[in-house]
């Protein structure tokens, strides 16, 4: 068989092959293409009762398989198993949150009534959505869109990560399990190039796409090529804001927490914190006690609090950024270099910088690793200009014990969700969406169920005897 036809997987934290998966060839590839699109011709008239119910049924054959499943994402990109676990269960949580929101959310809008006519407005499936999901949340990210676009009565092609494609399979395997019809969700074991044929189809109606800047520019030209609906939601750099009145005790920790869950690898991480500078020695030292508590090690160990780095090349990202930081005046107050688990692994310390600028690289590029540069500010105006110094818009986050004033600052950051003593956290009730690079449109809560269907009026006039027609 060629090289070319498998998909090698390695595990993180050991740099070993432990699977290889056959990738379809191009023509087999349009096949599943055109399954979908024959199958969307019935899913979509499948009465939304019964789609709600094999989405709940899906839920519960993947907490059949939590544990497994969990492993899998452990093995794949390095998720420590105890974090791997609570995706699994957190994935459940949206799933049965769109389900139970989607009747609503897909009901016809009948308007007002005028004399002679009836209108209404209805949400009418896109029909052959792809989504590219990437590796960081492979079951968080996935379920965003996989399930909104089911329930809407789209036909879907999931395309994971080729670092994470066994997590497409399993999500294939539990659809059809609950009974979901052949052709409706199928998993797509493909590399980029395979990738590009996807969004490229003319059978392809949407596509949606997590990763990169970079990659996300590239699908949204060969989409907008089709004129294929796009949806992009791409890098982040989230600030965090500790103002003077912050309880310190709360807020460091999970602060911490906000920026090393995941080893850093999170689109919304908080990835820069502004502190005010009256409590900024106080909270530093409160951060950097909280971070050395931070076990890194196996992450099949239950007390694994940082595993591995998913990819090997990330690493020379940080040391770039670190040393570009180092050489402008910062300094390295813990960590700041490679690591290993028994001589293996993508390891990487937690890393703290201070006396950074908000000009360097770590304070303005995405690092998607345990590193965070913390610097202090005079208070709320500089805080707000420092934060929204930046091309990215994804979330931000407020730390304080006055939500008045949290309330004034809000509306004046440039991002797509404003948390208050939270980060690091969405909830399916609310949409998902960023602003300037961070992406384009907006997954989960009712909003997500317009992105993945389009609108149709109805404007009828109503007969009035042999004089009027419709």
């Amino acid at each position: 068989m060629p090289a070319s036809s498998l998909l090698k997987l390695e595990n993180p934290a050991t740099n070993e092959i432990f699977a290889s998966l056959t990738m379809p060839e191009a023509h087999h590839l349009h096949e599943m293409i055109a399954a979908s699109r024959r199958a969307f011709a019935t899913w979509r008239w499948t009465p939304l009762a019964e789609r709600a119910a094999i989405t709940q049924r899906f839920v519960e054959e993947m907490l059949k398989h939590r544990e497994e499943i969990a492993r899998e994402i452990t093995q794949q990109m390095g998720k420590p198993l105890k974090q791997a676990r609570a995706e699994v269960d957190t994935m459940a949580e949206r799933a049965r949150h769109l389900a139970a929101i989607a009747a609503e959310a897909l009901a016809d809008e009948i308007l007002p009534e005028k004399p002679g006519f009836f209108r209404k407005i209805a949400h009418e499936p896109l029909g052959v959505v792809v989504d590219i999901a990437a590796w960081n949340y492979p079951l968080l990210i996935a379920i965003n869109i996989v399930a909104a676009a089911l329930l809407a009565g789209n036909t879907v092609l999931l395309k994971h990560s080729a670092l994470t494609p066994l997590c497409a399979l399993r999500m294939e395997e539990a659809y059809r399990a609950a009974g979901l019809p052949q052709g409706v969700m199928q998993a797509v074991v493909a590399d980029r190039t395979l990738g590009d044929l996807l969004v490229k189809s003319p059978q392809v109606d949407a596509v949606f796409f997590t990763g990169s800047v970079a990659g996300g520019y590239e699908v949204y030209r060969n989409a907008a090529a089709g004129l294929k609906r796009a949806g992009l939601e791409l890098g982040g750099k989230d600030p965090a804001y500790v103002r003077a009145d912050a309880d310190l005790a709360f807020t460091a920790p999970n602060v911490a927490d906000g920026a090393f869950y995941n080893c850093g690898q999170s689109c919304c991480a908080v990835e820069r914190i502004y502190v005010d500078r009256r409590i900024y020695d106080a909270f530093l030292e409160a951060f950097l006690a909280e971070m050395n508590s931070y076990k890194l090690g196996d992450p099949l160990a239950d007390d694994t609090y940082l595993g591995p780095l998913a990819q090997k090349k990330q690493i020379n990202v940080l040391q770039e950024q670190i040393a570009e930081a180092v050489s402008h005046g910062a300094k390295i107050m813990s960590g700041g270099n490679p690591a290993t688990v028994n001589g293996k692994g993508n390891y990487f310390e937690a890393t703290v910088l201070v006396n950074v600028t908000n000009d360097m690289k770590v304070m303005q590029e995405e690092s998607f690793g345990p590193i965070i540069g913390i610097m202090p500010v005079s208070g709320d105006e500089e805080a707000l200009r420092l934060m929204n110094n930046s091309r990215f818009g994804l979330t931000a986050s407020i730390w304080s014990q006055d939500e008045e004033a949290a309330s004034r600052l809000a509306p004046h950051i440039e991002a797509g969700t404003v948390y208050l003593n939270r980060c690091d956290y969405l909830d399916p009730a609310l949409p998902w969406t960023g602003y300037k690079e961070s992406g384009l449109g907006c997954s989960l809560s009712r909003h997500g169920f317009e992105e993945v269907t389009k609108l149709k009026s109805y404007h009828f006039r109503k007969p009035a005897g042999n004089a009027d027609k419709l």
